[in-house]
């Protein structure tokens, strides 16, 4: 999961701030054009979007307006309009900040920060777990998809858990059953299946076709990666 999507159209603006935020740590990926920038969302997870306003072809508002049908995540718009009308229209369409052209790379890592701890009601000292559009807040023990918290608690918390520390590996059943359930556990296996449903029946878009938790025929199961 890349943390940031910046479109921005102005070359050196672009360069600027995708190596300042690359410095403080985060995984970015730049686009030029809005119709590039929302072919990458239909594709992948981000975190939060930068948007400038005014783009080649569609510009921000519209772009702003096409995201907002299908994604939640936390959108920062960048504009040289600093007029009140720019910002309540940016903010109509769904924006959840916006930051006014020229500004300091400071500020808007400031801006970044406060977008994210407000969108995944996380604290920088929190300890999290990410992949694709699902985000684990280990120290509250809570779980979020696309920014939206899940009622995800007991077993299927620390399944998730284990399943997330160990992405895109196969684990076989007994190996899974024993870590999150206990070596001593008297349950039976079945329970790690049930609750695999239960967790594809809150994570998954179609349960009955996850692409989030797969099983792996006689072995066990994988979290990401492609199907079988």
């Amino acid at each position: 999961m890349t943390d940031i999507l910046i479109i921005e159209d102005n070359p050196e603006l672009g360069r600027l701030i995708t190596d300042f935020l690359k410095r403080e740590g985060y995984s970015v990926e730049w686009k030029t054009e809005a119709e590039e920038g929302l072919i990458c969302l239909k594709k992948a997870a981000y975190k939060l979007l930068l948007l400038d306003v005014m783009l080649p072809g569609m510009d921000g508002y519209e772009a702003l307006q096409e995201i907002r049908q299908e994604q939640k995540l936390p959108v920062l718009m960048m504009s040289a309009r600093t007029d009140d009308q720019s910002k309540i229209l940016g903010l109509k369409l769904g924006a959840d900040d916006y930051l006014d052209k020229p500004f300091s790379v400071e500020v808007l890592g400031l801006k970044i920060k406060a977008l994210m701890r407000r969108a995944y009601d996380m604290t920088e000292d929190r300890q999290l777990l990410t992949y694709g559009n699902i985000t684990m807040d280990i120290s509250e023990r809570s779980v979020f998809k696309d920014g939206v918290k899940l009622a995800v608690s007991g077993k299927e918390f620390d399944l998730l858990e284990y399943l997330l520390r160990h992405p895109e590996q196969t684990i076989p059943k007994e190996k899974l059953f024993n870590a999150v359930w206990g070596y001593d556990c008297m349950s039976e296996q079945g329970s790690l299946n049930v609750h695999i449903r239960w967790l594809r029946e809150k994570l998954e878009e179609d349960p009955k076709n996850p692409i989030l938790i797969h099983t792996v025929w006689g072995v066990g199961y994988r979290f990401g990666g492609a199907g079988e």
